[in-house]
């Protein structure tokens, strides 16, 4: 017997529109299974089985070419389908795929790093699902020196809607003159669940790349850019098999960094990590913090300006006062003298 799938992801699967605006012409009326009209989200049906068929044209899997691509997502840039604000997306950086392809999970908007797109609904709920148990990692630039008190509390956890997270490892891989990199390694993959864990630590995160999910890294892939990959290829990366379960040959991916020692070397000489005037930078006031900088810049490169202008006006005022000194006193010797006898 035919597995059963709900309607609208067999709509999705089939390459003719996102799985929300499946359900939109499901409710309008504009899908029929087997000939008749159907209006409810949760019909289900039987790929192999049923005559699906939308605004006219027949819905069929067997159409759609899959696609498995691996992308190293920039900075800015929407992990989504379509943005109502009209930023750049995703989309945008592959708009040669005639396929319709989706992201599989999240990379927020500040975000970057590996990201996988397909438009196998099988593959991406493995890759997602919690009992594939994969390890994800991230480099993570922290504001501040992260000392080994702030190590701990970061190791420790923090309840994220009441309930703790926590990640499998992190350590520091670098320091900077006033900031700290830091490798995350976690198997969840909650909404923004390494910002928040920072946050939730007091740390105010300033960069945020995956480089890593299992085996698979971004490695060679230039930001922007993607790689096109079979999916035989990807499963055996990753380190799962058809199924989700981790395969025999399975590596989890190594950092050729190395950790910091803070007990030997301790941390840099600047502020704490987990002081508040960093929270200025955090991704609610981010662009505020960023506008209001620049500002502060602009007017103080203004005021500059003004200063040299002032300066070199004065200076202008002074040669042209000397200059008309000279004159007066060259006049003054010129000027022919009368004498006057007195008999």
């Amino acid at each position: 017997m035919s597995k059963l799938v709900r309607l609208q992801k067999f709509i999705a699967d089939c390459g003719i529109t996102s799985r929300r605006k499946a359900e939109d012409l499901i409710v309008q009326g504009r899908v029929k299974v087997n000939g008749i009209t159907i209006r409810e989200l949760g019909t289900k049906v039987a790929p192999e089985v049923d005559a699906v068929v939308v605004d006219g044209k027949a819905a069929d899997l067997g159409a759609v070419e899959k696609i498995y691509m691996v992308m190293n997502k920039p900075r800015g840039v929407m992990t989504t389908v379509n943005d109502p604000e009209g930023r750049k997306t995703v989309i945008d950086l592959c708009k040669e795929i005639s396929e319709r392809i989706y992201p599989v999970g999240r990379l927020d908007y500040l975000s970057e790093g590996l990201l996988l797109m397909t438009n196998d609904g099988d593959f991406a709920n493995l890759v997602i699902h919690p009992s594939s148990d994969l390890t994800k990692v991230y480099e993570v630039k922290i504001f501040g020196a992260v000392n080994e008190f702030l190590l701990k509390k970061l190791r420790a956890g923090v309840y994220i809607d009441g309930v703790m997270t926590k990640p499998k490892a992190v350590r520091v891989i670098k320091q900077l003159e006033t900031k700290t990199w830091l490798e995350f390694r976690i198997t969840e993959g909650k909404n923004r669940e390494i910002r928040r864990m920072c946050e939730g630590a007091g740390l105010t995160v300033d960069k945020l790349k995956r480089v890593a999910i299992g085996g698979l890294t971004v490695d060679g892939i230039a930001p922007g850019s993607y790689r096109l990959v079979s999916k035989k290829s990807l499963l055996a990366a990753i380190g799962i098999d058809n199924v989700g379960n981790k395969t025999a040959k399975a590596v989890e991916y190594i950092s050729s960094k190395k950790s910091v020692n803070l007990k030997k070397k301790g941390h840099q000489n600047c502020t704490a990590a987990d002081d508040k005037a960093f929270t200025k930078f955090r991704k609610e006031t981010y662009y505020k913090s960023l506008t209001d900088i620049a500002e502060t810049k602009k007017a103080k490169e203004k005021e500059i300006r003004r200063q040299a202008w002032e300066e070199k006006e004065a200076a202008h005022k002074k040669r042209q006062e000397k200059k008309k000194a000279r004159i007066a006193k060259k006049e003054l010797n010129e000027k022919p003298v009368h004498v006057e006898f007195v008999k």
